[in-house]
C-alpha cells in the first residue's frame, strides 16, 4: 500500500534521519585542512596555485566547476575538456596549523604562504594566474 509505512519501516526512517543528523554534526565538527594547492596540467606543465580554509572542499569545487565546463581559468578548462580531468594533477602543496589561540586571521597566513608558494614556482615560467 502507497502511503502507508509497513510495520516497523516509520522506525528505521527515523533511525535513518537519526543517523544523517549525527554524520552532518560530526562532519561539522572536525576541523578540516587549510593550506596551499596546485592543480598542474602535466601535458604541458602549467601549474595553477591557490589556498583554502578547506583544501578539500576547495578542490572539489575546482572539479565541479570544470566538469560543467564553467571554470574561471581558461587553460584549466581547456585541458579539462581535453582530457576529461586526467591530464591534471591536483596536489596539497603546503598545510597550515590551525592555531586558534594564535590571534592572527588564518586568511591573512594563506595568503601570504600562497605568495611564498608562487613566487617559489614562478622561476619554472609555468604559472598560470591565479584567482
Amino acid at each position: 500500500m502507497k502511503g502507508w509505512p509497513m510495520p516497523g519501516e516509520k522506525n528505521k526512517n527515523r533511525k535513518n534521519q537519526m543517523d544523517r543528523s549525527a554524520i552532518k554534526k560530526t562532519y561539522k565538527q572536525n576541523s578540516r585542512a587549510m593550506g596551499i594547492y596546485r592543480i598542474t596540467n602535466t601535458g604541458n606543465n602549467k601549474m595553477y596555485i591557490g589556498f583554502g580554509a578547506d583544501i578539500q572542499a576547495r578542490l572539489n569545487r575546482h572539479k565541479a566547476e570544470m566538469k560543467f565546463g564553467d571554470h574561471r581559468t581558461g587553460e584549466l578548462q581547456e585541458a579539462w575538456n581535453e582530457s576529461g580531468g586526467s591530464a591534471l594533477l591536483f596536489e596539497v602543496l603546503d598545510v597550515l596549523d590551525q592555531n586558534k589561540d594564535s590571534g592572527v586571521d588564518p586568511a591573512d597566513e594563506l595568503r601570504a604562504l600562497a605568495e611564498i608558494w608562487i613566487q617559489k614556482l614562478k622561476k619554472s615560467g609555468n604559472l598560470i594566474e591565479r584567482l
